[in-house]
């Protein structure tokens, strides 16, 4: 039967009969997406607050973007790292010249990036800090989620990501997230780095105490080892800055991006860094045969000057402010917290108000999609395109349903 006759509770079933149960999504088909909005395929729209996990911080569909894809994909798609080709070295330079880092390594996943930075944290610390081989150890937060590899889920707290996928990679010290005296403690003379996120997107928005991010700043050249940040979800806009960690006027030695890398069109991931951890990295050692493909390089290129030349950081750092204004007044009485930085905020439930599962569904039945986190937090991350008065409905309709 073709798709475009098909109803959303026949391709469920088609999804649940063929496909691995390793989601629990929302039951919405979605067909098309344009700048804020999803439709699905019986023809409703749907206000997008997960912007998926901030890939669309440039909105769904960005003409510009897609522009781009559609003309290199009509010229070169992948050569492999073998050959070079022509996208790739003008992107390098955009990313650097952009971010204030040295030097850029391209990858395709999220995971793939953390990975890498992985690499070059222990790979530093045995060629450059001189600790004894194989005793590096990374200092890694609770609750933090970083990736599904099976290294990444080894120094997961979520017992779900953690899963009987044992045994796991040693050389990771877990601290209390937010708790600079637990991360002092931690360090070692085997240190290779601290590996954090700036603020903490899947557990539910958390943002750390004011000064943390410097005081890791501080152990870590006190201590002579590397401070690594993910920004993957909290990077590109999303905060209000082009990175979570300039709220605090700091600079970590190296960061992890994706997502809105590509605006959604393709997998497209990067660790950046200094020139003394990217030199450890010699030919052979590391690679991707699609990481830097032509086609990656030229979407990633117009995401880019999307986020930039339409102001999208500058309009996440003002219509944040109105948000988290209006999350905090909200009339209810079932919220425990709220969370907010930039265009990106974490709702705590109270017990008593029940999981925020079924309020995501009743949201749903009134055009409006976020996501459920950790049983009582409701997450909102809209794309940065979004304007005052599309915020103004969606939080009308959040306040309705918390009535």
């Amino acid at each position: 039967m073709p798709s475009d006759v098909l109803k959303s509770s026949q391709f469920i079933e088609q999804e649940s009969h063929y496909g691995a149960h390793n989601y629990h999504p929302l039951d919405v088909v979605c067909t098309k997406g344009e700048g804020v909005y999803l439709t699905d395929v019986e023809g409703k729209r749907y206000m997008d607050f997960l912007a998926a996990y901030s890939a669309v911080n440039q909105g769904h569909n960005h003409p510009r973007i897609g522009q781009a894809m559609i003309d290199q994909v009509q010229k070169l798609a992948l050569t492999s790292r073998a050959f070079r080709n022509d996208q790739f070295p003008p992107l390098l330079e955009k990313l650097c010249k952009l971010t204030g880092f040295e030097k850029a390594l391209l990858m395709n996943s999220g995971a793939e990036a953390v990975e890498t930075a992985i690499k070059g944290i222990r790979k530093w610390a045995y060629d450059v800090k001189g600790v004894a081989y194989p005793k590096a150890e990374i200092i890694v937060a609770e609750g933090n989620f970083h990736g599904r590899t099976t290294t990444l889920v080894g120094f997961s707290t979520d017992p779900d990501s953690q899963s009987r996928f044992g045994p796991f990679t040693p050389g990771f010290n877990i601290v209390p997230y937010g708790d600079l005296q637990a991360v002092a403690a931690a360090i070692t003379p085997n240190t290779a780095a601290i590996f954090m996120e700036p603020i903490q997107g899947e557990a539910g928005v958390v943002i750390p105490p004011h000064g943390f991010l410097k005081g890791l700043r501080a152990l870590a050249d006190k201590h002579k080892c590397l401070l690594v940040l993910d920004e993957i979800q909290s990077g590109l806009g999303r905060t209000g800055k082009l990175f979570a960690f300039e709220h605090e006027g700091i600079r970590p030695d190296g960061i992890t991006i994706g997502k809105a890398l590509s605006g959604g069109f393709y997998p497209v991931s990067a660790f950046l860094a200094s020139d003394a951890i990217m030199n450890v990295f010699t030919p052979g050692i590391h690679g991707s045969t699609y990481g830097g493909n032509p086609m990656a390089c030229a979407v990633a290129s117009a995401a880019l000057d999307v986020l930039m030349e339409e102001k999208l950081i500058e309009r996440a750092a003002e219509l944040g402010n109105h948000l988290q204004s209006r999350l905090e007044t909200l009339k209810t009485t079932k919220v425990a917290a709220v969370r907010c930085r930039g265009l990106w905020a974490g709702i705590d439930l109270k017990p008593e108000a029940g999981p925020a599962r079924p309020y995501c569904y009743a949201l749903k039945e009134r055009g409006m999609l976020c996501k459920d986190t950790h049983v009582q937090t409701i997450r909102l991350a809209p794309p940065l395109v979004i304007t005052r008065e599309q915020l103004d409905w969606a939080v009308d309709q959040l306040e309705a349903v918390l009535a």
